[in-house]
């Protein structure tokens, strides 16, 4: 892999919001990861809805879309972009909870930043509502697990 300068700092290293006005819209796609590991008796409050802060799932998946829409305001360089589709999924599995986020576009720049915030809120929302049940909650393993579309192509995590 061949070094690639830092496209967010200026010639003089001060920060700057890359110019992308020279840049094709196309459609972009990335989806992010991030799993929530819990006890076996928190997982069983969340999916048979007994939580006392109500439906958790619902909650985190309304979070991660509103995070996906504000990255450009969490996130201090990020563009403002048109998103035209986010959905986040929750899939409760063993010992924990497995988020995932779709984030589509058709602009001048991608959204992987978009779907890595979507997830992180989602997640940051589980523990939230969980957490008078069970401190001991982590946050884990939050990746970039595809983007499509632009100049550098398509990726995919191994």
């Amino acid at each position: 892999m061949s070094e690639q300068p830092l496209t967010h700092l200026d010639s003089s290293g001060h920060a700057r919001m890359v110019d992308v006005s020279g840049k094709d819209e196309t459609v972009r796609k990335a989806i992010a990861a991030a799993e929530v590991h819990m006890r076996r008796e928190t997982l069983d409050l969340i999916v048979s809805g007994s939580m006392p802060k109500g439906d958790v799932l619902a909650t985190a998946r309304i979070a991660g879309i509103m995070a996906a829409k504000k990255t450009a305001d969490i996130i201090p360089l990020c563009h403002p972009l048109r998103l035209s589709s986010v959905t986040v999924d929750l899939v409760p599995a063993d010992d924990k909870i497995e988020i995932s986020a779709t984030v589509t576009t058709k602009d001048a720049t991608g959204v992987e930043m978009e779907a890595l915030t979507a997830v992180s809120a989602a997640a940051l929302t589980l523990y939230d509502m969980c957490k008078a049940v069970d401190r001991g909650m982590r946050i884990d393993n939050t990746r970039l697990q595809h983007k499509s579309g632009g100049r550098s192509g398509e990726y995919n995590a191994k």
